[in-house]
């Protein structure tokens, strides 16, 4: 695994490419600030067996937009017959590029597309819909800030972020000129490998040397329409077919494919929920062994056997900021029978703000949200901090 090290900088091309990446978040985030990816509106609702309306889909990411929530995973570009729950995706992107939800700041919207044919229907569908995806330069904010007073001056990161921390030299930077207005949201992709040779063949039906060939092409055709680039590794930490002890190695190595080809971020999924606090740490140790830099990671889990807050703490002690979580804790995996939803957004924000960090998410919104997402779709709310954030209001 030696050749991965220090592939990966945050500055220039990659180191066996020219292909230039695009960040969502600055390297310099503060160590309390959390990115909480929400993934109830693709990976949430993907496995439910009664069918999810577009209304219904609409009003979800509606709400969402409007807790803090700056990224939102929406829907897949996945052939119909393999998940039929996704098969309006390209509603819900007409919708967000025609009328984008009223949120309190920029949202990222993420599409899957699972192939080259789904990454074609999304640009098809975005270009039938009239709009243009919003990034048009990868480098300039994604909203704009407003126009500074004199005497009130803020630090802003290459992304148009701000933190609050200064520039390098010790200086503020300084917004001369009021950039034009851009729209209020982006649209993202992501893209899924596994783990396990067992795993990818039944959810890609090919190996995964055969998965990352395929990936070249979306990726090159997304950079080209300056769209971030989103990679997913499945099962790392337990796998339906071989089982719990996955190789943390061959993670870390897929993971580093990925971003060697261009991704900007890559989620390291416990798909299946078998994950541990010592697997956790040990996976996380190969990854930075490898040189894989916590900026360029996210953790994904699902809460299948309780474990979830528990390994996303482990995560945090070892420097990883962004998560992954379902409003409600929905999900599942079709391929994995036994496997419960995601780490409920409530309980994760909630875990992460009593250790005094940051997500910028109102829990009591969210958890709002979870008890009516979940009574529309007729099944028990999963989060038992929405309940409980829940029953304390009503009493």
């Amino acid at each position: 695994m030696h050749q991965y090290k220090c592939l990966f900088e945050r500055v220039g091309p990659i180191a066996r490419g020219t292909i230039r990446r695009s960040f969502s978040i600055s390297h310099r985030r503060l160590a309390e600030e959390v990115r909480i990816v929400e993934v109830g509106p693709r990976d949430g609702l993907q496995n439910e067996k009664n069918s999810v309306t577009l209304q219904t889909k609409v009003e979800l990411i509606r709400r969402l937009a409007q807790t803090g929530a700056r990224n939102i995973e929406a829907g897949s570009f996945v052939a119909p017959k393999w998940v039929p729950q996704m098969a309006n995706s390209a509603d819900v992107l007409d919708y967000i590029l025609g009328q984008p939800p009223p949120a309190p700041h920029h949202i990222a919207y993420n599409f899957l597309v699972p192939n080259l044919k789904g990454m074609e229907n999304m640009v098809r569908a975005a270009d039938k819909a009239g709009s243009p995806f919003a990034a048009t330069d990868l480098n300039a904010p994604l909203t704009p800030p407003p126009s500074p007073k004199p005497d009130d001056m803020e630090p802003v990161n290459s992304r148009g972020d701000n933190y609050g921390v200064s520039n390098t030299s010790g200086t503020h930077d300084r917004v001369d000129v009021e950039p034009a207005p851009s729209p209020p949201y982006s649209v993202e992709i992501s893209l899924f490998a596994a783990a396990t040779e067992a795993f990818s063949k039944a959810n890609t039906n090919c190996t995964i040397a055969e998965s990352l060939e395929r990936f070249k092409p979306i990726v090159a055709l997304a950079k080209s329409r300056n769209l971030r680039v989103r990679g997913y590794v499945s099962v790392a930490l337990g796998c339906p077919f071989e089982g719990p002890n996955v190789s943390p190695s061959k993670v870390a190595e897929i993971t580093a494919s990925l971003l060697e080809m261009g991704a900007d971020e890559v989620s390291v999924a416990d798909t299946t929920g078998m994950g541990t606090a010592p697997r956790t740490e040990k996976l996380l140790k190969a990854l930075n062994a490898a040189g894989i830099a916590n900026q360029d990671l996210a953790l994904h889990f699902h809460d299948t056997y309780g474990q979830a807050l528990v390994n996303a703490v482990v995560g945090l002690e070892h420097g990883i900021r962004t998560f992954d979580s379902s409003v409600g804790g929905l999900g599942g995996c079709p391929y994995s029978k036994g496997a419960t939803g995601n780490v409920a957004t409530e309980d994760l924000v909630y875990c992460i703000h009593s250790l005094g960090a940051r997500t910028g998410i109102d829990v009591e919104k969210v958890a709002e949200i979870g008890a009516w997402i979940t009574s529309q779709l007729g099944r028990p709310n999963d989060s038992r901090a929405g309940k409980a954030l829940l029953a304390r209001l009503a009493g």
